[in-house]
């Protein structure tokens, strides 16, 4: 059963290279199938270039999606790394 977590983008500046970078090199240590989704739109969290091109603003909310052995750990960390880069918030 996937796992899945709903975030709100609080950094001025959306999700831009640097914290994204720091997502995705976290993801790929990551079995399991890791997808992000903004706007009714989906890519793979372990892409860079996907996450970036769905330019995600300040106030976004975007969803986490993970499938496979690790996905609690994953829905863990993307918590732990979005709100240690001060760049989003849960969405209860």
């Amino acid at each position: 059963m996937a796992k899945a977590v709903t975030i709100i983008v609080t950094d001025p500046v959306g999700l831009y290279a640097t914290p994204a970078t720091e997502l995705v090199d976290t993801m790929k240590t990551f079995s399991s199938d890791i997808q992000l989704e903004y706007e009714s739109k989906s890519v793979n969290m372990k892409s860079l270039m996907g996450v970036l091109s769905l330019g995600i603003p300040c106030k976004a909310t975007i969803k986490v999606e993970a499938s496979g052995d690790d996905e609690e750990a994953v829905i863990e960390s993307v918590i732990k790394k979005m709100t240690e880069l001060s760049i989003g918030k849960v969405q209860p």
